[in-house]
């Protein structure tokens, strides 16, 4: 999927996901038989950085932020939105299909997590969350859950880890400068 032709999103609105615990990376659970990650960064203070902060994230810029091509059949603030990130070269790209599977766009916590979908070389889920404390802080936090799936990435298994690790760093890094403004 990918190489040479892009997947175009709307194909993908049936597809099932490729993992059954949907859901449990809002609360942070790691589902037996996955792997799990979690990052948390102060990446502003005060309200108008977390609404600048949360509509980074509601935009897809944390995606973007990491080099990521972003085409996607509606906002990440819909559950159902099907997302096809793409990694590499334009031509010689890596699909990465998803779909959002839940969304909080009110209150002092918003964000949304996407599930893979068939293609993605992981199967998972990943919460994307800023929120404002009572302190002031705007903290910025990524929960995930995954196991390898695609033969790629299982072959590639260490690369595969430091990946996820780069891309999680450049997410919060991209958060933090949309907080910044």
């Amino acid at each position: 999927m990918g190489l040479l032709a892009a997947t175009d999103p709307v194909r993908l609105l049936d597809a099932p996901l490729t993992y059954a615990p949907v859901g449990a990376a809002r609360l942070g659970e790691v589902p037996d038989g996955f792997r799990g990650a979690h990052r948390r960064a102060v990446v502003g203070t005060g309200r108008a950085d977390f609404e600048r902060a949360a509509a980074a994230v509601l935009d897809w810029r944390a995606q973007r932020g990491t080099g990521l091509r972003v085409r996607a059949t509606g906002p990440s603030s819909e559950p159902g939105t099907v997302v096809v990130l793409t990694a590499g070269l334009r031509r010689f790209g890596y699909d990465i299909p998803c779909r959002v599977v839940w969304a909080q766009t009110e209150g002092d916590e918003r964000g949304f997590a996407y599930g893979t979908l068939p293609g993605h070389p992981e199967s998972g889920e990943e919460s994307f969350l800023v929120r404002l404390t009572p302190e002031g802080d705007v903290v910025y936090e990524i929960r995930v859950f995954f196991r390898l799936a695609s033969r790629l990435a299982r072959l590639a298994g260490p690369v595969s880890l430091l990946l996820q690790k780069v891309a999680t760093e450049l997410y919060v890094a991209a958060v933090r400068r949309a907080a910044r403004g």
